[in-house]
């Protein structure tokens, strides 16, 4: 039977709770999110999984989250499974490109990707990504302004500041 190890720390910035497989990363919630919610995604997510306390990978999930948080780490070194459709992945990859420090619209994701008028959908799938932080959809803005983002506008302003994007 496949396991998904959970995992919950306190951080500078509040509760996060991670998910992992045995193969990756597989959820990162952000502060401010329900233990409903998380519970909710788990269950869609990983119907059939053994469930079991801690694992290797959300260690190292953790030690890398706190060294980001606090203005020691830049980029996250830990195997994943973001899951979604393969639009949404492709979007993912391209974000997962952003350099610490800098951002890009929404627009220029969706010309990387090679779907130059798909903004919106290019919002959707950044709004559906599994491992914020890690996979760092913060970073992703709009043209006018800092748009949306699941954690909030002032987290994401936080780590934008953090990051010296801001």
């Amino acid at each position: 039977m496949k396991r998904l190890f959970i995992h919950s720390f306190k951080s500078p910035i509040g509760i996060i709770r991670l998910a992992a497989t045995e193969k990756g990363l597989a959820v990162v919630s952000l502060p401010g999110e329900s233990r409903g919610l998380f519970d909710r995604q788990i269950e869609r997510d990983f119907a059939g999984y053994e469930k079991a306390k801690g694992g290797r990978i959300n260690k190292q999930a953790e030690s890398q989250l706190r060294r980001y948080l606090g203005g020691k780490l830049r980029q996250f070194q830990l195997p994943m499974e973001p899951g979604g459709t393969p639009f949404q992945k492709k979007v993912l990859r391209r974000v997962q490109k952003i350099p610490f420090g800098a951002t890009a619209t929404y627009g220029e994701i969706a010309r990387a990707v090679g779907h130059p008028q798909a903004s919106r959908a290019v919002g959707a799938a950044n709004g559906s990504n599994r491992l914020p932080l890690v996979i760092p959809c913060h970073r992703v803005v709009a043209s006018g302004g800092l748009g949306g983002y699941g954690g909030g506008l002032a987290l994401k302003k936080r780590l934008l500041k953090l990051e010296g994007a801001l």
